[in-house]
């Protein structure tokens, strides 16, 4: 290790135990202490994808305490009751329930949109508000919970976004569709093939895998006869680099069109060289284009000694979000912050974030990317 990282790691254990020692200070003068729940997997091939969610609302809740809460007149200490669904839905209601039993006010998560949609019933059961900062289901806001709100744009427009750049900018007339079985993988590609097939293009057929996958030459093979122009791929991409790699290794040329699940920065690590036939959407705006993007980029980095990923700036204003509405309603209570939400109006990273009458984003984007060399390059981003 050079004495560079060596002197990085000890300014970050010293930053770390400030921290550590700061926190009981502030809670020992506070009138009261406040938990916000978070859900996230942590553990399983999607875990870096949920630490960095739990990064990203904890930054938040370190910010918040640092800069000092009173809400109703009261000096409140924000806790972060961090929790790990696994990515499983069954595990995502225990985890559910426990978060409602440990007596939080709110909740930031779940993450995937298949622990997302069964944790819902959870928290609207309980009157806790849930702001997931990555289910992109539509299924989601729309099982008529009060509580249910997000952060993000969903597959309604993510779908169509790609089905839209597959016709009017690649000219595709034909493609074929594979999703995970997931409710995110499969939502994302219903709501692709329904654009694309009001778009004109052929869809030669639509396929299903799984979530835990990693042989697709059967699939593979059979779309290779039928020649699609593109294919669409509705997953994760501990599933989607695979799929991209052996396509591939078949020498299959199309370009493979796929959600936020597979746009992820290192793709190539999963997929080599066929990363560059990938193009894939995310539901936000590129960080280095969001108004405070590159603040929190920094902040982020001077905290956890990385870079964010892909859900930390979403979490992180599903926080303030919560906050706010703590401070509108001048109380803790979690009935009174679940009245406060539809009147959310907040600018922070994401740029303004408001929702409309299922909790979903008032103004959602979408960003489109492909990858030269590996390397995740932006072609455009859209707002609705």
């Amino acid at each position: 290790m050079s004495k560079r990282a060596m002197l990085g790691r000890g300014v970050a254990a010293v930053g770390i135990l400030g921290a550590l020692v700061a926190a009981p200070e502030r809670a020992a003068f506070a009138d009261e202490t406040v938990k916000i729940g978070e859900a996230a997997p942590v553990t399983g091939p999607a875990s870096y994808l949920g630490k960095d969610t739990e990064n990203g609302a904890r930054l938040a809740v370190e910010e918040i305490n640092e800069h000092g809460l009173v809400v109703g007149g009261k000096k409140i200490n924000l806790v972060l009751d961090a929790q790990d669904d696994a990515g499983d839905p069954r595990q995502a209601t225990q985890i559910a329930q426990k978060l409602v039993d440990s007596n939080v006010v709110a909740v930031v998560g779940h993450m995937n949109s298949g622990t997302t949609i069964p944790a819902a019933k959870i928290y609207s059961d309980a009157g806790i508000v849930q702001v997931s900062p990555s289910a992109t289901n539509p299924a989601y806001t729309q099982q008529g919970f009060k509580t249910a709100y997000r952060v993000v744009a969903t597959d309604a427009q993510q779908g169509p976004a790609l089905a839209d750049y597959a016709t009017k900018t690649l000219k595709v007339k034909t493609v074929a569709i594979v999703d995970d079985a997931t409710a995110y993988g499969q939502g994302l590609a219903n709501e692709f093939e329904k654009r694309a097939k009001a778009d004109g293009i052929k869809v030669m057929s639509h396929d299903a895998t799984n979530d835990k996958a990693t042989d697709f030459r059967a699939i593979l093979t059979k779309i290779k006869g039928e020649q699609p122009d593109a294919i669409m791929y509705g997953g994760l991409d501990a599933t989607g680099g695979p799929f991209a790699k052996q396509a591939k290794q078949l020498g299959m040329g199309q370009k493979i069109l796929a959600g936020d699940g597979l746009c992820a920065d290192d793709l190539s690590k999963l997929a080599g060289e066929a990363a560059d036939d990938v193009i894939c959407s995310i539901a936000g705006a590129p960080l280095e284009k969001m108004p405070k993007g590159p603040s929190f980029t920094e902040r982020y980095e001077k905290r956890f000694g990385s870079h964010p990923v892909l859900n930390s700036p979403f979490a992180y204003d599903a926080v303030y979000v919560i906050v706010e509405a703590m401070k509108r309603a001048g109380s803790t209570a979690p009935d009174k912050i679940l009245a406060a939400m539809p009147a959310t109006n907040y600018q922070g990273v994401l740029g303004q974030t408001q929702f409309d009458s299922k909790g979903d984003l008032l103004h959602g984007t979408i960003s489109l990317y492909k990858y030269v060399s590996g390397k995740q390059t932006l072609l455009d981003y859209v707002k609705n």
